[in-house]
Order: structure tokens, then sequence, then C-alpha cells
């Protein structure tokens, strides 16, 4: 993908695309940018992979809403949390690794990611909030660290194809139909 369509500022922060239509393919953000805004990414159809460099501490909301091609996206390890419906709608990623600074995986931020098979979630977080993976269909087993203490409202809502979950030590609250619809859930181990 041509970063000359990035809108980055001298500070570093990337704050959208000039053009997403033209936006296609393999995208490596430069090492300049240190935080990516809101909505920079939303609807760019035809982005396909996305490395983010190390040294970027926030990636926006809905930063990477919409991106239905996107299959592969690299997480700096710098980065310390995940807004709302960052990823939302990405129907094409299958897996990903979140980052062992994130403590909070907020509101909706993997919605819809129906395509999802694989998320490895890191002893760093410790909420994962409202609606977070709701209809993530494919997705097959999670286990939630001791880190975690809270899972919001609906966070694993019609994971149809969720069969395993392994819960930590430290999870006080399960808010409402956290796993609801779940229906071919077989295992749930708490400790």
């Amino acid at each position: 993908a041509n970063i000359a369509l990035l809108d980055i500022d001298a500070g570093g922060y990337l704050k959208g695309v000039i053009d997403k239509d033209a936006l296609v393919g393999d995208l490596i953000i430069p090492d300049t940018v240190t935080s990516i805004s809101d909505y920079a990414f939303a609807g760019c159809q035809g982005l396909t992979s996305v490395t983010i460099p190390n040294g970027v501490t926030s990636i926006g909301s809905r930063a990477f809403e919409g991106c239905r091609k996107l299959t592969n996206i690299i997480l700096p390890s710098s980065l310390t949390s995940i807004q709302s419906e960052t990823f939302k709608d990405c129907k094409s990623l299958t897996n990903i690794t979140i980052p062992n600074k994130v403590t909070i995986i907020s509101s909706a931020a993997f919605e819809n990611c129906v395509g999802l098979t694989q998320i490895s979630i890191p002893s760093s977080v410790t909420k994962i909030d409202t609606w977070a993976f709701k209809t993530c269909s494919k997705l097959k087993q999670i286990s939630i660290p001791n880190s975690v203490t809270i899972i919001g409202d609906k966070a694993f809502y019609r994971c149809t194809g969720l069969t395993n979950i392994t819960l930590g030590t430290g999870v006080t609250t399960i808010n409402d139909s956290a796993f609801n619809g779940c229906k071919n859930l077989t295992s749930i181990i708490i400790p």
C-alpha cells in the first residue's frame, strides 16, 4: 500500500487516509507514527494486512472498523489499550495476538469479526468490556487469564462456534448475557 496516502502530522499522529479507496494491499505504517486517530482506516475495503510500529501506544476508536478484507494485523508491543469498536466488522481477520501491555479490551473492539478463530489474551488484561467479541462466530475456544476480573455484558454474545472456555482465577464479575447464544459450548472451566 502507498504510505503517501497517509495523513500524518509532524508529531507522529496518524490522522487518516487521503483516499481510502486507493489504499489497497499490505501496509507497513512508518516508524514515525506514535498514535492512530479514531476512524483512521475505517472502511478501507482494499486493505489486507497492516503492521503497526513499536512506539504506537494508542489506536483510536473505530480505527479499522469495516476493513472487511483485512486478514492480518500486527499490533505493537507498546500498545496499552484496544479502544471501542477498533476492529468491528473486520470480517476476514482470522487471528490476533494482543500485546502484553494492554489492560482493557474495550466495548465492541472485535464485534462481528466473523472470521476470527483464535485470539491470545495476555495476563496484563484486567477487563473484557461489553460486546468485546460479540458474534465472533468462528471463535472456538477462549482462555481468560487470571488477571481479568470483569467480563462485560454480552462480551461473547452469539459466539456460536465457541465450544470451550477457561476462566482465570481473578474473575469476580461476569455480567449479563456474557456467554448468551453460545449454543455449542460444551466445556467451561471455572476455578
